[in-house]
C-alpha cells in the first residue's frame, strides 16, 4: 500500500514542501531514497523502537521511503514523525483520509516522545502558503508555528497524539497565539536602563546620535570606564521593532534554534556580543549545513564586539562585506544560502596594549609605535565603515558619588523615535534606505549637504585636526543625524562641529598627543 505525508526541508530561511512516500510490501528490508542525511538515515532505528511504546509493532515488511523532490537535501531529524506515520498508514494501523490536509514535522524520542525541532516558524509559513489545513509539531514548537495567522497549528506530545489525531481530529484543539497583544506588551520591557548610568553624558550623547541614525560606533577608553555597561543598555533606546521586522527576525533565531521553549515573537531588537575567540564561521554563519552566524543573529539588533583589538585580524575582516551590504551569502558545493544581517556594529577597545593611554590617573607605560600597533589591528576598511568614534575616560570617586542618577532610556528613546521618523519620511520610496547611516554618497549631497558657513568649518576642522578624506562623509551623515535630533532642516555649523568630534581615531595625531 503506497501512503503520502508532508513535511519541510529548510535551506537559509526559505522552506520547501517535501512529500514523503511509504510503500509497504512483500520483503524483509528498508529502503531510504530521496539524498537524505544520516541524521534522516536514523529516522528508521528511533522509529522502530519508538513505535512499540505507543502500542504498535513495525510492520515484518519490505519497507520503501522515497524523499520527493530528491534532488533537494534532507537534513535534521524532523522527518521522524512524517515517516513514522506514513509507515503506520501504509500498514493500515490509522486512516488515510486526514494525511493529505497536514503536514507535519517532529523528532522522535526513544520512547515515543516528540520533541523540539528547528525553523518551526519558517516552515509554518509555508504550510499557510500550500493552502493545508494544519500543521502538527511537538508541544515546544506549538507557539512558536501558531504565530502564522490562518493556519491551524496542532502540539503533540507523543506519537500516540497524533495517531489519534488524524484518525480522529475532534481530539485536539489548535494552539491560539495572540500576536498582536503579545508582541506589543513585552517591547518595553528592559532589564537594564540609562538612568542607573551616573555621569559619562558626552558618551550617552554618542550612544544616542548613533541610536537615531543607525549608525555603527566604536568607544575607546580605559578598563573600567563603562564601555561595555553603556553598550549593554543601547537596545533600550533604539526604536521598537515592527511586527514585519519581528517576524524576521524570530525566523532567524528559529532555523539557528535559538528561540526558547514557548517563546512566540522576538519583540525586541537583538543584542549579540560573541566572545573574542569566536572563529569566522561562528561570526558569520555555515559549518556543514550552514546555520546562521552572529551577524545574522543580530538582524535588526545589535552586534557588539567587547574589546575589539582582542578579536583574530582575520575575523575582523569577513564583517566588511555584511557591514557594506547587510546580507551575507554563503556559498557550499550544492547550494547557497543567503541570510539578513542587517545590524549596528558597536565595538569598545582599550586605546593600547596597557589600557591607560591618556587617561589622567594612570600612566601609560606604551610607546607610540606599540600604540600605533595596537590600534592597528582594526583596518582601514573596518574602521572607514564605523560613523562614530568616541573616547571615553574612567570617573572618579567624587564624579560616581556625586553625580545624579541618568536619564532615563524611556526620555531619550522618545527622542531618538522622533528622529527615525523624519528620516523614514525624508527616504520614502527609495528602497533599503531607512536611516542616515544607509545614504550612498549622492544621498548624501541631497540630503545633508551643509550651508557655506557649515562647509568652511568642516574644511578648517579637517586640516586644522589632519582627519583623513575618508572622515568627509562620515562627519555628514552624523551631521545629519544631529540635526534630526535637533529637528532641524538645514545641517547647520553646530551639526558639524558635534560631528567632528566624533571623529577622534581618522586623527593624524592619534598615537603622538600627550599621555
Amino acid at each position: 500500500m503506497l501512503v503520502k505525508t508532508f513535511c519541510a526541508a529548510v535551506t537559509g530561511l526559505e522552506a520547501t514542501t517535501i512529500t514523503i512516500e511509504v510503500n509497504i510490501s512483500r520483503g524483509v528490508m528498508f529502503h531510504l531514497s530521496g539524498m537524505a542525511d544520516t541524521a534522516v538515515r536514523e529516522s528508521y532505528d528511533r522509529i522502530q523502537v519508538a513505535l512499540p511504546h505507543v502500542g504498535f509493532k513495525v510492520p515484518v515488511s519490505n519497507i520503501t521511503v522515497n524523499l520527493s523532490p530528491a534532488d533537494i537535501r534532507k537534513e535534521g531529524s524532523s522527518y521522524d514523525l512524517p515517516m513514522a506515520i506514513g509507515i503506520l498508514a501504509a500498514n493500515g494501523n490509522l486512516k488515510t483520509d486526514n494525511l493529505k490536509g497536514y503536514m507535519m514535522v517532529g523528532e522522535l524520542g526513544l520512547d515515543g516522545k516528540l520533541k523540539p525541532i528547528r525553523a518551526a516558524l519558517p516552515i509554518s509559513i509555508l504550510a499557510r502558503k500550500e493552502h493545508f489545513k494544519g500543521l502538527i509539531v511537538p508541544r515546544e514548537n506549538a507557539r512558536e508555528a501558531a504565530v502564522v495567522n490562518n493556519l491551524e497549528v496542532y502540539g503533540m506530545n507523543d506519537l500516540k497524539e497524533v495517531i489519534d489525531f488524524l484518525n480522529d481530529p475532534t481530539t485536539a484543539t489548535p494552539e491560539f497565539v495572540d500576536t498582536r497583544k503579545e508582541f506589543y506588551e513585552q517591547q518595553y520591557s528592559f532589564d537594564l536602563d540609562y538612568a542607573d548610568v551616573r555621569g559619562q553624558e558626552n558618551v550617552k550623547r554618542a550612544l544616542e546620535v548613533a541610536a537615531a541614525g543607525g549608525h555603527n560606533i566604536i568607544m575607546i577608553g580605559p578598563p573600567g570606564s563603562g564601555k561595555s555597561m553603556m553598550a549593554k543598555r543601547l537596545p533600550s533606546i533604539l526604536p521598537p521593532l515592527s511586527l514585519a521586522e519581528s517576524l524576521e527576525t524570530t525566523q532567524i533565531h528559529s532555523v539557528a534554534g535559538k528561540l526558547g521553549s514557548g517563546t512566540s515573537l522576538i519583540s525586541q531588537r537583538p543584542f549579540r556580543s560573541p566572545h573574542h575567540t569566536i572563529s569566522q564561521v561562528g561570526l558569520c554563519g555555515g559549518t556543514a549545513n550552514v546555520q546562521p552566524g552572529e551577524v545574522s543573529l543580530a538582524h535588526n539588533g545589535v552586534l557588539f564586539l567587547d574589546e575589539l583589538t582582542e578579536f583574530s585580524k582575520q575575523t575582523l575582516e569577513v564583517l566588511r562585506q555584511p557591514l557594506e551590504d547587510r546580507f551575507i551569502t554563503i556559498s557550499r558545493a550544492k547550494y547557497t544560502v543567503q541570510y539578513p544581517c542587517s545590524f549596528m556594529f558597536v565595538a569598545s577597545t582599550n586605546p593600547c596594549p596597557c589600557g591607560y593611554y591618556g587617561d589622567p590617573t594612570h600612566t601609560c607605560v606604551c610607546t607610540p609605535g606599540q600604540i600605533q600597533r595596537y590600534m592597528g589591528k582594526i583596518s582601514g576598511p573596518l574602521l572607514d565603515r564605523i560613523d562614530i568614534q568616541c573616547e571615553i575616560s574612567a570617573l572618579s570617586f567624587d564624579d560616581i558619588s556625586k553625580s545624579a542618577p541618568g536619564e532615563p532610556s524611556a526620555a531619550i528613546r522618545e527622542r531618538v523615535i522622533a528622529a527615525r521618523a523624519i528620516q523614514e519620511e525624508r527616504f520614502k520610496g527609495i528602497k533599503g534606505v531607512h536611516c542616515n547611516a544607509q545614504m550612498g554618497e549622492r544621498m548624501i549631497h541631497q540630503f545633508a549637504e551643509p550651508d557655506a558657513k557649515s562647509l568652511q568649518l568642516l574644511r578648517m576642522g579637517m586640516e586644522r585636526l589632519k582627519l583623513s578624506a575618508r572622515a568627509y562623509n562620515r562627519i555628514l551623515k552624523v551631521a545629519r543625524t544631529i540635526a534630526d535630533l535637533d529637528h532641524s532642516e538645514q545641517v547647520e555649523s553646530r551639526h558639524i562641529a558635534e560631528a567632528i568630534g566624533y571623529r577622534n581615531l581618522d586623527r593624524g595625531d592619534w598615537a603622538e598627543r600627550g599621555v
